[in-house]
């Protein structure tokens, strides 16, 4: 009887911080995910002023970071939110609210999937200029699921939005 492993799937999360020592926060956010994937590729490090966030809310520090895996996306969903939790993360039902972290999955693989609990690709990713632009560091040719654009292409012609700039180390 033969078993076929399963495939790998090539999975991007965008990570931001905006509570705390942010850059300390996404270090441990990638710890945790090369930890559990065996490695990760990094984009920049971005600085971002708040989007949808309360008034006075801090600019967050935003990242993408590429894995392969082949566990399921629900997996990953909650080890995404069992990270945050552990960073400090506290869900007080108040949408934009500051964080010491957030991971969202933009990707898995070519997946487009809609639950209650996840929709994939990201339904925001393509707007957001703190995603596109680390996205585009890792595949500007990257095309998300559904899309006819390459990330790039959807940078380009994204109105400017929020300030969000290169953050140096």
């Amino acid at each position: 009887m033969s078993c076929t492993p399963p495939e790998l799937q090539r999975v991007i999360f965008s990570l931001g911080s905006n509570v705390g020592d942010r850059l300390a926060t996404l270090e441990s956010a990638c710890d945790y995910l090369a930890d559990v994937f065996g490695g990760l590729r990094l984009s920049q490090l971005y600085e971002t002023e708040p989007v949808g966030c309360p008034a006075g809310s801090p600019p967050y520090l935003n990242a993408c970071v590429e894995v392969s895996t082949a566990m399921p996306p629900q997996e990953i969903l909650q080890l995404c939110l069992r990270i945050e939790k552990e960073l400090g993360r506290e869900r007080n039902g108040t949408y934009g609210a500051p964080r010491t972290c957030d991971i969202d999955i933009v990707t898995y693989g070519d997946l487009q999937l809609c639950t209650p609990e996840l929709t994939l690709p990201h339904p925001r990713a393509h707007e957001r200029e703190f995603v596109l632009r680390p996205l585009c560091d890792l595949d500007p040719h990257l095309k998300l699921p559904g899309c006819c654009q390459t990330a790039a292409q959807l940078l380009a012609e994204l109105s400017r939005g929020p300030k969000v700039k290169a953050f140096d180390l």
